[in-house]
């Protein structure tokens, strides 16, 4: 009964106060679209930036061989630290936290043919487990190298989507030949186009990759030119790079603590970076759009003040026929939230509206699509419910300690 007779004052107060009621809805629906396509852009945002970051590899770590800087067992400083395909193995014997792990031969220079198309990608040589690591999925009808491959040494090629349509055009790659200097090789699989933000030996599009064990036949390669490997968690990624550095120490004898002797690039903590950085992005965004509400919220206590002053004998009269402080302080915040509420009611269905729209404009390469998620919808409620308590508290609190014997003489 008491909602009910609130809510029927409410709305006798909107229709006598038509506009001063619609310019205040107005205000906390223009704060709500604020604060909602703000955080919607972050979200977006946030989501394409890990799907590129993602292209390079989901939690992996990239070993190379550098340069020793300090002397170690009567060894000078400045040697070359060269790694073989046995390291592997023996990383993964002594190392039981890496769980996938694939060396990376890389060939530049060789032209790759078909017909009169050709290119100079880098030529590849992995294990079969890189292109999980690598993200390196293949178009549906084609497959990537296998085991049997790698064991039988055989010509077979995966190709990047970008060099297959180079060299194939609109012509379907999977089952044709191409050559990679003069070797004719079967192309098994093309890759399925990814985003990717960062590389290190080119984009994954304009490479072509083929089992490690023939890349070493056909080119001779002593060294690897790098390891990819994943840990089983990658909060343990520190401590399994600070085994590494002792187990090839050991192996290639150098100081475990130098650090220039290898070098390596973990992307998980590059997905960290990230993290924190659209932390910041996200407490921008929200702080943006919390002074806009709060621009509405002191348009809305500035009214109900005005609201106050206008019903000051009405207060009265309740008083005199026994409604409490506690009744009139309540009567004020409802109607405070009621105006807050049609606001937010409104400025979502805008900002979905908005948000909506965007997805047409093709820009969802560069910044993604604005998403309104749970998180952003509970965000920008639990803000608009501080707001409209703000803006009514003060007004309810100075209307329940009107005295009824002067809001009858008002």
């Amino acid at each position: 009964m008491r909602v009910a007779n609130t809510l029927r004052e409410f709305v006798t107060d909107l229709k006598a106060q038509r506009l001063r009621t619609t310019l205040t809805v107005l205000g906390i629906t223009w704060g709500t679209v604020a604060v909602v396509v703000l955080l919607a852009f972050g979200v977006g945002l946030e989501r394409q930036t890990r799907k590129r970051a993602h292209g390079l590899g989901d939690r992996i770590v990239i070993l190379w061989g550098g340069r020793t800087t300090v002397t170690f067992q009567g060894f000078p400083e400045g040697r070359y630290i060269r790694l073989h395909e046995d390291d592997g193995p023996l990383l993964q014997r002594e190392i039981p936290d890496i769980v996938s792990l694939s060396p990376e031969y890389n060939q530049w220079g060789t032209r790759v043919r078909r017909g009169v198309a050709t290119a100079n990608p880098n030529i590849t040589g992995i294990y079969p487990i890189y292109g999980e690591m690598r993200n390196i999925i293949p178009e549906t009808g084609g497959r990537f190298i296998n085991s049997n491959d790698q064991a039988e040494r055989r010509r077979v090629a995966v190709l990047g989507d970008e060099l297959a349509e180079l060299l194939f055009d609109d012509e379907e790659p999977v089952g044709q030949q191409v050559f990679i200097g003069q070797v004719p090789f079967t192309v098994v699989g093309v890759m399925r186009p990814k985003l990717q933000n960062s590389s290190y030996n080119g984009r994954d599009k304009d490479r072509v990759f083929i089992p490690a064990s023939t890349h070493t036949a056909v080119f001779g390669n002593r060294y690897v030119g790098n390891f990819v490997y994943r840990t089983a968690d990658p909060d343990l990624t520190k401590q399994v790079e600070e085994r590494v550095y002792e187990v090839l120490g050991r192996r290639y004898t150098f100081d475990p603590n130098d650090e220039d002797a290898l070098a390596v690039w973990d992307t998980a903590e590059f997905e960290k970076l990230f993290k924190y950085l659209f932390l910041g992005f996200h407490a921008f965004f929200a702080l943006v759009g919390c002074f806009t509400l709060t621009v509405g919220g002191i348009g809305v206590a500035n009214i109900m003040y005005i609201v106050v002053r206008e019903r000051t004998r009405e207060i009265g009269i309740k008083r005199s026929v026994g409604a409490t402080k506690r009744d009139i302080l309540l009567q004020f915040i409802t109607e405070t939230f009621m105006i807050v509420g049609l606001g937010a009611v409104f400025g979502f269905l805008c900002s979905w509206g908005v948000v909506w729209l965007l997805g047409f404009v093709p820009m969802q390469e560069f910044v993604g699509t604005p998403t309104i998620s749970p998180v952003v919808a509970t965000v920008t409620l639990l803000l608009l419910a501080a707001i409209a308590f703000m803006a009514g508290l003060f007004p309810a609190r100075k209307a329940a300690n009107l005295d009824p014997v002067e809001c009858l003489r008002y």
